[in-house]
Order: structure tokens, then sequence, then C-alpha cells
């Protein structure tokens, strides 16, 4: 098992009551896992939980079976912003976490040339932020985040400033990306289609806080997949019940 959620509870200083209590839930290693819920919900505090930016109350979180906090660089973090620095360059930016782990020139020289064409952006190496996309912003941020060397990423909205068709495209990327490195991609998202087109298995906060356990889909389509399968019957039945069951809980 990639991520274990044993026994956790967890409770921000300055609010009166618990985000969640005695929570257990896991992923498999290798699988794309995608968390969603209605605003405000947890699931950014999951991720701050993983990535050991906060610390839980009581219980444990282990990956592959070992407490985090004995644990450096499992985890690599993509936020929703690219929050690329815009006077670095792309390989400057790109090669921060070697940076940070001390690692020599000719190796970060080598680790960018590597990630970019990974991604799809052989020799922009030298080019600055400002002169991208937004959906090369975005594969860029996403190659910073494969340089940490984590086996697990953490991808919270990586898309949602993207206007629509390039989101449908960064989706689809990501999909082969991730079929290419067998990484376990743990994926937060308010788009319900978005979770269901890209996941093995898609995790709902369905209850209030504090909530004790995760809601559990398995998404009833196989890999390789394209953007045909979300006009299947069952799909289509799925995706409504999931709007639905968001909205009410938003609602109350």
């Amino acid at each position: 098992m990639m991520l274990e959620f044993q026994d956790v509870s967890f409770r921000y200083p300055s609010d009166s009551y618990s985000m969640m209590e005695h929570l257990h839930f896991s992923v498999e290693e290798g699988s794309f896992v995608s968390i969603i819920g209605p605003s405000g919900c947890g699931k950014s505090t999951l991720f701050r939980l993983i990535n050991g930016l906060e610390q839980p109350q009581s219980g444990q979180i282990t990956v592959k079976g070992v407490p985090i906090s004995k644990l450096k660089s499992y985890a690599g973090f993509m936020p929703q912003k690219d929050l690329l620095f815009p006077w670095r360059t792309v390989e400057e930016n790109i090669c921060l976490p070697m940076e940070l782990q001390k690692a020599d020139r000719a190796a970060k020289e080598e680790a960018c040339k590597k990630v970019l064409q990974q991604v799809g952006l052989t020799g922009i190496e030298k080019k600055y932020p400002s002169e991208l996309s937004g959906g090369m912003r975005q594969r860029v941020s996403f190659a910073r985040t494969l340089l940490t060397g984590a086996d697990m990423l953490l991808l919270d909205e990586p898309f949602s400033a993207l206007d629509f068709f390039t989101r449908i495209e960064m989706q689809e990327w990501l999909l082969h990306q991730w079929e290419q490195m067998k990484k376990t991609i743990l994926f937060i998202t308010h788009d319900v289609e978005e979770a269901l087109f890209l996941s093995k298995t898609v995790y709902v906060i369905s209850k209030p806080c504090p909530f004790s356990s995760l809601e559990r889909i398995d998404i009833p389509l196989a890999y390789p997949r394209d953007r045909s399968a979300l006009e299947q019957p069952e799909i289509i039945h799925l995706k409504e019940e999931l709007i639905q069951k968001l909205r009410k809980e938003a609602v109350e």
C-alpha cells in the first residue's frame, strides 16, 4: 500500500471543531486517485497532512508502511498555481528541487533536458515563464514536481485556472504521463467529469466535519481511455449521482 491514514484525527488550532476524527483510508501504489468534495470540506487539509505541513492530533500516516515522520522526499506537490519564479529560466525553475538537494550543475542540466523531453517541452530550457502559455507553464510545474524524485505526486486542482480547451488537453496529457510513469497520483478537483476521466478511484468527502471516512468509488473504465468513455450510460449516471451528492453537501 502506498499511503495509509490510520485512525487520524485533526483540528486546526483556530477552529472549535475537528476537521476529521479517526479517519481511515488507503491508496494503492501506482493508482490515480481523485478526491472531491464541497469547498472547505478538508481536501487540501489532507494534502497538508500528507506533506507533513500539519500534524495530526492522533493517529498515523504511513507511506509504504513507514510513518511519514521518518521519511524525506516521499511526495511531490503541484499546487493550483504554477508558482514559477518569473526571474528564473525554465531550467532554473525545474531544477529547484535538485538545487535544494545540493546536486551539481551537470546533474541538474542533464535532469532538466531529460524531464523536458518526458513532458514534451524539449528546447525551452532558457525561456522565462512569461514566454510560455498557461498549459506550458503547468507542464513545467509538473516537470519540477517530477524532479523531487518522489513516487507519489499530490496535485491540488492544477488545471482549474486554465481555459476549457487547454484544460481538456492537459487532462489527456496528464493521463498519458501517468500511464507511462506509473507513479501514484492523488488529485484534488471540484470537477466531477475531470475526476471520472482521470481516475481509477474517486474518494468523496460526503459528510460534514468532522468526517471519519471517505466514500470510495471505483471507476468502471479500463485504461487506456479517451473522452468518448464519458458518454457511456453508467458514467453519465455516476456523474449525475456525484453532482447531486456534492450539491446536497454544499447546501447542508
